[in-house]
């Protein structure tokens, strides 16, 4: 391999040999041919020199980028795997560990929210729920296992760093996330005033309050089957992209003061007992029927199913890159198929992903 300073002092005696004939051509005197040749010889050199120190710059970011990307991936997947420790403590810290990451390396944050679902998603049943599932911190059991204790806690981790994760506040420059909690055993879940693109919580059990007020979602909020065990704050919120309440048990109020929907709105009977305020129904939401009993207001005639985005399934938002399948049900009438489930977390520890959110045919027909 050649010298690259022996090649930039060959080039800079030519510069400077050049121009020495070029002065002499016009006749300039021989100081100035030997000051400006020198000059010009000097600055060649110079030149290289800070060429080339921008190209070791550049290699050593470079070389450091690659690194802190291999480093960042150790972490997660060492704090993966630190979510099937049998001590609750060592699971926190593994729950802190990718929240940190996922703050730190934004490319991992959809990712980290991903695997905080899922471990939400395991199956957990906590005592007080069979009491007062309206209000369990209200219940004191004796003698319950420690390790079930122990479990609540860390769960009620996972859901305060869920909300952290998500952005919030006023304005439009927010980055919006999925969130996927179908069949998840939730406790007094709070996502006040956050923004999120794709909410999925099907088959979801809501336990104590269940505070959603002040929410922005982009695409459909799926709560079919669900139940809410105790009162639902939805003050203020807006279902941009559609709202499902297909089959949805509400065993307490519902606070429907300021809420919004677009795109499609399907809702269950008997409607809850006990609303607050009205729910408005933006201009251009689809809906099936009508709903009695249900406290609507604004663009309140059944329009039918209609739109093409209704149902829109989503194209990205996962790990691996692997898109989504279009526009789901295109017409309105045709389902889209789901994604096969994927593995995202621990054999055998129920952390599994269930692929792209998609709205069913019974969620907006009802």
């Amino acid at each position: 391999m050649r010298n690259p300073w022996l090649m930039a002092v060959l080039a800079a005696l030519v510069v400077t040999a050049g121009t020495g004939v070029a002065l002499k051509l016009v006749n300039a005197p021989a100081i100035e041919i030997v000051k400006t040749s020198g000059v010009a010889g000097g600055a060649v050199v110079a030149l290289y020199a800070l060429w080339l120190n921008d190209r070791r710059r550049r290699t050593e970011e470079g070389r450091h980028s690659l690194e802190s990307e291999k480093v960042a991936d150790e972490r997660f997947a060492r704090s993966v795997e630190m979510l099937g420790n049998d001590a609750d403590q060592v699971r926190v810290g593994a729950m802190h560990a990718m929240a940190w990451l996922a703050n730190s390396t934004p490319r991992y944050k959809q990712t980290v929210i991903d695997v905080l679902c899922a471990y939400l998603r395991r199956p957990f049943h906590h005592p007080s729920w069979d009491h007062n599932g309206g209000d369990p911190d209200t219940i004191f059991i004796k003698d319950i296992n420690p390790e079930v204790q122990q479990e609540q806690q860390v769960r009620r981790t996972a859901q305060r760093l869920i909300r952290d994760l998500l952005s919030w506040g006023d304005g439009t420059d927010h980055k919006h996330y999925d969130l996927d909690l179908t069949s998840a055993a939730l406790e007094y879940f709070q996502l006040d005033g956050r923004h999120v693109r794709r909410f999925t919580a099907r088959r979801a059990q809501f336990y104590g309050i269940t505070t959603l007020p002040r929410m922005h979602v982009q695409k459909p909020t799926l709560f079919s089957g669900a139940t809410f065990h105790g009162r639902l704050n939805l003050q203020d919120t807006k279902f941009e992209g559609g709202l499902a309440f297909t089959e949805v048990t509400f065993k307490g109020k519902v606070d429907f003061k300021g809420m919004q929907v677009g795109t499609f709105l399907a809702l269950t009977q008997p409607p809850p007992a006990e609303q607050l305020g009205a729910l408005e129904m933006l201009p251009g939401t689809a809906m099936r029927d009508r709903y009695e009993g249900w406290a609507l207001t604004g663009s309140t005639e059944a329009a039918g199913l209609g739109l093409r985005d209704h149902v829109e399934q989503h194209p990205g938002g996962r790990a691996d890159g692997v898109p989504g399948d279009g526009n789901g049900l295109g017409n309105g009438h045709v389902p889209a198929q789901a994604d096969k489930a994927r593995v995202v977390g621990l054999d055998g520890e129920g952390l599994r992903d269930e692929g792209d959110a998609e709205t069913e045919p019974d969620e907006v027909k009802k």
